[in-house]
């Protein structure tokens, strides 16, 4: 075979439907897989790089929608806002006055443990530097440092000493370039949390590192340093799970939680047992300060609720409150699978406008499925299935629309004249590579002819003779389209139509046999209105048999046809052939009088056909003023 030939024959193999749909599929499916991997890939550190197919903006939204301003009692912030600098004096202020502030909190109003959000990498005043390392080191105060986790910088952030490395959690940690960390003296024996981050690619703030790994160490983040020296009685680590960073819950916003200005507190303007027991974050909303940032909830939050949101969420970790885990990535990727093959049952039998309702509704689904599983997975990708059903909207609806085009155009261009339209109408809704395909078929075949058709015309003008035979096939043709009969072909004076193929009917004796009695009240109206004219009377003659047939599409390359071949189909020709050795129009074989249910039949008894070893028992119709009997085989003597 000629090599042009040869790639032309793979490359229709590749063009049949059912690989186009296999990739299609292929494709769909692999979209969410795809990025339930990568968001695996990433999220076990931090920064994250990019928002795959807008996961984070949806879930940004299921945020906002969420957030909640019902008031968290375990934690107090407290603000070195506008008011307290404008009181007290600008920052930054003496080391003794941060002592203070932290010594009223624990001594006055009985708190478990405070968290300074506040770096302080140069010596200050001596007693307070001595202080606040004292409260550090032997009491529940936990100072702040900021890991750098940005590669390529020109010079890499070194200032200050790092503090509070931790051997609870084992190895760990998010890799650190570099740091800015309180000096010293302040760090070297106390309680230290890191305050560092990298936002997304966006700007926004959306995960955190619980542990830091610098030159062989590891570091707790801030909040999880005061949970774990101050949280509850149980001191046991915290079930970080395997990933070193969190995606922040942001379950609450700024107002749900108790704020007092620094001012106040060292004031004493509170009942002494207002904050008992509370763990304290103290550090500044202060535009001047510049410890601001975006986040989901909003483009300018103060950092300080970053740090209360961690901290809260800590919490609800060490009390088992936190949603119980749920397999986000498995139930979004066998989402994606059950709406591809759906879509792929589905949308042959749809319109291309219930596809696209189709996809819709699919769609929506998937949201609110999303919805109820981002609480309980923080990585999978909320819309991995929605870039799925995007790819079968965008390829599986314009092929499957362009599919149905050229099989509506193939099966009209064949079955138009042959079937009523109802049936082209349900062939078109079936998914079928080729519904005309030779198959066997239980079938009731009608042949009818005009008796004496040559001595009818012999003496007729040419105009007339056509005339008389298209009065005469209408009379025909009518009540078999009517009744959904197959229209076979015309044979001169005559025609030959089948029911039950291309569809299966169950009840195709009873619609042949129906189409059969019209027929002859048609032919005899006509038949009426010649002889008026004084021309001779018309009869028509009818063969009606069943069985099993093979129809389809028979053919050569230059010509086909849609046609029923078979033992039933010769009978029924032998019948009609008959018909004129008795007085009845209508010759009805035994099997057609075994499956008919509505009518009645007379014997004929029986005559060896021209072609037929045995005997053949004829039958004819009843009149139709005779009841039916129950029984199927329902022919008297």
């Amino acid at each position: 075979m000629p090599r042009r030939f040869h790639d032309l024959f793979h490359f229709s193999r590749l063009r049949h439907p059912a690989i186009v749909r296999a990739g299609i599929a292929i494709l769909a499916v692999a979209i969410t897989l795809a990025g339930e991997l990568l968001s695996h890939g990433v999220t076990a550190s931090v920064p994250y790089t990019g928002s795959y197919f807008g996961n984070e903006w949806l879930r940004d939204l299921f945020l906002q929608a969420r957030k909640s301003d019902a008031p968290e009692q375990r934690i107090l912030v407290v603000d070195i806002d506008e008011s307290s600098t404008g009181a007290l004096g600008p920052w930054p202020w003496p080391r003794s006055r941060i002592a203070d502030l932290v010594e009223t909190l624990l001594s006055h109003y009985g708190v478990r443990g405070v968290a300074l959000d506040i770096v302080l990498p140069n010596p200050a005043d001596a007693d307070g530097d001595r202080r606040l390392a004292l409260l550090s080191e032997h009491g529940p105060l936990v100072l702040a440092q900021a890991f750098d986790f940005q590669q390529g910088r020109p010079q890499m952030l070194r200032e200050g000493q790092p503090g509070g490395a931790t051997g609870r959690y084992g190895a760990r940690g998010v890799p650190a370039t570099g740091f800015i960390a309180s000096h010293a003296a302040l760090s070297r024996h106390g309680k230290v949390g890191n305050i560092g981050f990298v936002p997304d690619a966006d700007g926004v703030l959306r995960r955190v590192p619980l542990l830091t790994r610098f030159e062989g160490l590891t570091f707790p983040a801030l909040g999880l340093a005061l949970v774990d020296c101050c949280g509850t009685g149980n001191h046991a680590p915290l079930a970080l799970g395997r990933a070193d960073s969190a995606r922040v819950p942001y379950r609450r916003d700024w107002n749900a939680y108790t704020v007092a200005t620094a001012a106040e507190i060292l004031a004493q303007a509170y009942a002494a047992d207002a904050f008992r027991d509370r763990l304290v974050i103290v550090g500044s909303s202060s535009l001047g300060q510049g410890d601001r940032v975006a986040t989901p909830l909003g483009s300018s939050r103060p950092g300080l609720g970053v740090q209360a949101e961690v901290l809260s969420m800590l919490l609800d970790m060490q009390a088992g409150e936190t949603p119980r885990p749920w397999p986000g990535s498995l139930i979004a990727c066998l989402f994606a699978l059950a709406a591809t093959l759906l879509a792929l049952i589905g949308l042959p039998r749809l319109s291309a406008l219930a596809s696209v309702a189709l996809l819709g509704g699919l769609g929506v689904t998937w949201l609110g499925m999303a919805w109820a599983l981002s609480p309980h997975d923080p990585d999978f990708v909320t819309t991995g299935p929605l870039g799925t059903l995007l790819v079968l909207l965008a390829l599986a609806v314009p092929y499957q629309w362009q599919q149905s085009q050229y099989r509506a155009r193939h099966l009209l261009n064949t079955l138009r004249q042959y079937v009523a339209p109802e049936v082209v109408a349900e062939l078109l809704q079936r998914d079928e590579d080729d519904p005309l395909k030779p198959q066997a078929f239980d079938v009731t075949t009608l042949i009818a002819d005009m008796e004496g058709y040559t001595g009818h015309v012999e003496s007729l003008p040419v105009e007339e003779a056509a005339r008389l035979t298209r009065d005469f096939l209408e009379c025909l043709t009518m009540p078999v389209i009517g009744h959904q009969g197959t229209l076979d072909k015309y044979t001169g004076d005559g025609l030959v139509a089948f029911w039950g193929a291309p569809l299966p009917v169950a009840r195709h004796a009873d619609l042949a046999l129906d189409a059969a009695r019209q027929i002859v009240e048609r032919v005899g109206e006509l038949s009426r209105l010649r002889e008026q004219a004084g021309h001779a009377p018309l009869r028509v003659r009818i063969g009606i048999e069943s069985g099993i047939a093979v129809a389809g599409d028979f053919g050569t390359v230059f010509r086909s046809i849609y046609t029923a071949v078979g033992d039933s189909v010769n009978t029924a020709s032998r019948l009609e052939q008959a018909a004129r050795d008795f007085p009845h129009d209508v010759i009805v074989g035994a099997g057609t009088v075994e499956r008919a249910r509505r009518h009645r039949f007379i014997s004929l008894g029986e005559r060896i056909l021209r072609g037929k070893e045995k005997p053949t028992t004829l039958y004819s119709l009843a009149p139709e003023n005779d009841m039916p009997l129950p029984s199927a085989r329902n022919a008297t003597s």
